[in-house]
């Protein structure tokens, strides 16, 4: 069985797997040695053979409560699912005869417009790549291609690039939403990395679905946990029909509960080792010459380099980092207009990684071509 398309040639992740010497910069999970408590809450619930039971359909109800209170939605409710992707697909799939359009972005993450597509439901992708809009969509962007009952997904921080919204710009959107009666889907994976993050479900709690990620601020991305939170009306919309009804991974749900419990001591740990990483990787950056960051100071655990004036494409230049035991990504996974553009960097990892990648990427090439 092959993995779909995406448009390029990537590195097989399970032929990855098998290189242990490979600094895994590639895909914004952190790499941290995990909490103390996350790895007891593992061990205890292997010990007790939970893996031969099936969780709650909806998840465990403390994790349900965490996770709001996590991100202060007073009135809302949470929905535990396989990894965000897991209620992304969901949403897009089981709301599918609701929506006239989704509307999504380029660089942004090709799936949700995807899943969407296969019940017939069209899709518009609008550019971000620009400093003039601050690599964001605007208002007005939108505003010119939305329709009456029009899903808008909006990532933020935005994966690829680290941008954010601001309250303002927010709130623009929302008002837009409501205005035609359609949803919002706040793709909030990346909040915890971010300074001065706003929930757009604070502007437009009536029709905004937020999705909530463990694989990246946690670093439980192999044990696929996530969730969606809604109020309960809107909510209600997909869990009575879950696309999981025996309940998402009940040994992942244990050590989530375990980590938002020591949550603040351990995010502290987590962002001060991205910003120093991040810097890193900045410095690597402008003494090579190959490049300039995109958005600076990234919102995300990640960053994007700009490489158009280098001489390298960017599959190529990920081609020679992975040759030097740096796994990095090119555009081109999250970006068909843009991609050759840029690549991105992960940056919750061992400072060691950073200070490899920093030498690998010193010793690239100039090439033919490159300024």
């Amino acid at each position: 069985m092959t993995a779909p398309a995406t448009g390029t040639a990537a590195p097989s992740f399970e032929h990855l797997l098998a290189r242990d010497d490979l600094a895994w910069m590639g895909q914004n999970t952190t790499h941290l040695e995990p909490p103390a408590e996350v790895v007891a809450a593992l061990e205890e619930s292997t010990r007790r053979r939970e893996f031969q039971l099936y969780a709650p359909a909806l998840g465990f109800e403390q994790l349900r409560h965490q996770i709001v209170d996590d991100l202060g939605l007073t009135g809302a409710d949470a929905w535990i699912t396989d990894g965000a992707v897991g209620g992304l697909h969901h949403i897009c799939t089981a709301l599918a005869g609701s929506i006239s359009r989704v509307i999504t972005s380029d660089p942004g993450w090709p799936w949700p417009a995807r899943f969407a597509g296969l019940e017939g439901v069209p899709s518009t992708t609008l550019d971000l790549y620009s400093a003039e809009q601050g690599y964001r969509l605007t208002a007005a962007q939108i505003a010119a291609v939305i329709e009456p009952r029009s899903l808008i997904y909006l990532i933020d921080p935005l994966n690829p690039l680290g941008s954010r919204y601001d309250r303002a710009e927010l709130t623009a959107i929302t008002d837009l939403a409501r205005e035609t009666g359609s949803l919002v889907v706040h793709d909030c994976t990346y909040r915890h990395f971010a300074t001065g993050h706003t929930l757009a479900a604070e502007l437009y709690p009536e029709g905004t679905l937020t999705t909530y990620s463990f694989s990246k601020w946690l670093g439980l991305a192999g044990l696929r946990l996530g969730a969606v939170v809604a109020v309960p009306e809107l909510l209600g919309r997909l869990t009575a029909v879950p696309s999981n009804p025996l309940g998402a991974n009940i040994s992942a749900q244990r050590a989530a509960i375990a980590g938002l419990t020591v949550k603040d001591a351990w995010l502290a740990r987590v962002r001060a080792t991205n910003t120093r990483n991040q810097e890193t990787v900045r410095a690597a950056v402008e003494r090579s010459g190959l490049g300039r960051m995109v958005v600076w100071p990234s919102h995300g655990n990640f960053v994007a380099v700009d490489i158009a004036d280098s001489g390298w494409t960017a599959d190529d230049l990920c081609a020679a980092m992975l040759d030097r035991d740096v796994f990095i990504r090119p555009g081109t996974y999250q970006s068909p207009r843009f991609g050759e553009r840029f690549v991105k960097v992960s940056t919750s990892v061992p400072q060691e990684w950073a200070e490899r990648f920093a030498a690998a990427w010193s010793a690239l090439p100039t090439p033919a071509g490159g300024r």
